[in-house]
């Protein structure tokens, strides 16, 4: 039994993430950290993470920016894994990330999904066959009116992930409203939709001469990223200290 400490654990995802280890027999959420101490959840809950005296394997992150120095102090201190998830994270604290990956097993991925990341894998070879051949490579993704960035952090892993297969032969294009001239063979167009509560939807376009292949992946609930997060959990848990992304939880 993986015993996990549930860092942001009133939060949306993780009360998800919280009901996903109430059905798995591997895992078990023993303590969580939030500001309120909400006794609910069925383990105790601590307000300040180094009041937390839990024995745990792994620590799962769904929490704010603000709260990831303190936690990543304690995972360094304690000796206790952390799957990282918490987005928004300004330059000082992803290189403190960096810094503390050299002593405490650190997991973080743009994207939690195991469809996701999978596809990602898939992506690479897809782009080594139809790249050469001259294909030319879109990305459409789609998501609820109350995002603020865009493109998607997931739809820029995405377009990475085909660069990186093509020894970042790829220039990223936004928008193609101000200028007006042809498709250059080494772009990688990537759009943005917004509407209504769509939870979030990526299409990768090859599209050739008289073919067109696509790849896509829609997320009906945030229940696949607390999923994901949950077997970044188990893989993690007893791992040496470094660096990790989900590409290795799938192999």
């Amino acid at each position: 039994m993986i015993r996990v400490i549930m860092h942001g654990c009133n939060g949306k995802m993780g009360q998800v993430i919280t009901g996903l280890c109430k059905e798995d027999p591997d895992v078990e959420i023993v303590a969580g950290i939030d500001v309120v101490d909400n006794r609910e959840n069925g383990y105790p809950v601590f307000t300040d993470i180094n009041a937390c005296d839990v024995k745990a394997d792994v620590i799962i992150d769904f929490a704010a920016a603000v709260a990831v120095d303190k936690l990543l102090d304690y995972a360094v201190d304690k000796q206790v894994p952390v799957v990282l998830c918490t987005t928004g994270l300004s330059p000082e604290q992803l290189n403190k990330v960096s810094l503390c990956s050299e002593k405490v097993a650190i997991l973080k991925s743009a994207n939690m999904s195991l469809g996701i990341n999978t596809l990602m894998k898939l992506l690479k070879d897809a782009a080594n066959v139809f790249a050469p051949a001259g294909y030319d490579i879109e990305i459409v993704e789609k998501h609820h009116n109350q995002k603020v960035d865009a493109p998607s952090g997931t739809a820029l892993a995405l377009a990475d992930a085909i660069n990186d297969a093509r020894d970042n032969a790829y220039e990223y294009v936004y928008d193609r409203s101000q200028v007006r001239k042809k498709r250059d063979k080494k772009e990688l167009g990537i759009s943005a939709v917004r509407g209504g509560t769509i939870v979030g939807e990526h299409e990768v376009i090859f599209a050739g001469v008289d073919e067109v292949i696509e790849f896509k992946h829609t997320a009906y609930s945030k229940s696949v990223f607390a999923k994901g997060a949950v077997e970044a959990a188990k893989f993690l848990a007893g791992k040496p200290a470094g660096f990790y992304d989900m590409a290795d939880v799938i192999g």
